[in-house]
């Protein structure tokens, strides 16, 4: 099959060698408006006590008008653009080049950091969280607003990519976060971008987000895809949970696992906790 959205071989080199790539503008104005009308249309039905109502999760912090939406759990199963987008070749052939041509989607989820209240995010790898039989796993974060460092973008500690870190706390239990005393000592590399751009970050790579502090929302569209041959590893009700609604995209899994790259880590996590709440109840007491 013949890619009409293929990386070239430089990007696909940064790809392996940094462990992330930033292709600004992939989606246009269009796509853009589409979006935002899904996730209004979303955050709406769920704030009314809609059929999204259990969905998503808010922000601690008062906006002083209504509750601040910030994550929609599964877009992909609440609206169909956001279905497309998924699907897209646009997106779905660039994934490709890097992960070849049998896909699946792990999961997904919109991140929304709003204007003044939006919350940070810590380090952190994803696969942290669902280790695989080999590290052929991917998320595409696609920033449906302009992002900027004054609003919390994505940064990344480059070439990182080769090991799984410790996320657990003292007692042994996963905190959802990198544990200080293993962070890397390396500067962190900021992805400003403009609305409509994707970062392609491999599984391993940690990434944080700083608050939004803004006057403008940065909301982030993400997928995370993974290689025919990489099946997750179980640890417990939330594998189980992740693994209820397949979702081939490209391709077909494959019959028997592939196992390499780096020994995972397995969590000890329960089936419920949220990225935000196992690093807020990790944190350190002020």
């Amino acid at each position: 099959m013949t890619l009409t959205f293929p990386l070239d071989q430089d990007e696909t080199a940064h790809y392996r060698r940094e462990g992330w790539l930033l292709v600004k503008e992939i989606l246009g104005a269009e796509d853009l408006a589409e979006l935002d009308r899904a996730v209004g249309e979303v955050a709406q039905s769920a704030l009314s006590g809609g059929e999204a109502a259990g969905h998503i999760e808010l922000e601690p912090a008062d906006t002083g008008t209504q509750p601040a939406v910030r994550r929609i759990l599964h877009p992909y199963e609440r609206h169909p653009a956001f279905r497309s987008i998924a699907h897209d070749p646009r997106i779905v052939d660039r994934v490709e080049s890097l992960l070849g041509p049998d896909l699946d989607l792990q999961h997904g989820k919109l991140n929304w950091k709003p204007a003044r209240v939006g919350s940070p995010v810590e380090w952190h790898q994803d696969l942290g969280y669902y280790p695989h039989t080999n590290d052929g796993v991917l998320a595409v974060l696609i920033y449906i607003d302009d992002a900027t460092e004054a609003n919390g973008c994505v940064q990344v500690l480059s070439r990182r990519h080769r090991e799984y870190l410790d996320h657990g706390t003292p007692g042994g239990d996963f905190a959802g976060r990198i544990a200080e005393q293993v962070l890397p000592d390396v500067e962190p590399r900021l992805l400003p971008a403009p609305a409509g751009s994707a970062i392609f970050l491999h599984g391993l790579t940690p990434h944080a987000s700083l608050p939004n502090r803004s006057h403008a929302d940065r909301r982030t569209l993400i997928f995370a895809y993974r290689a025919g041959d990489a099946y997750p590893l179980f640890y417990g009700t939330r594998t189980v949970d992740d693994e209820a609604a397949p979702r081939p995209v490209r391709g077909e899994r494959a019959r028997h696992a592939r196992f390499g790259g780096p020994p995972p880590i397995v969590p000890r996590i329960d089936g419920t906790s949220s990225l935000y709440d196992l690093q807020a109840g990790s944190a350190a007491p002020d």
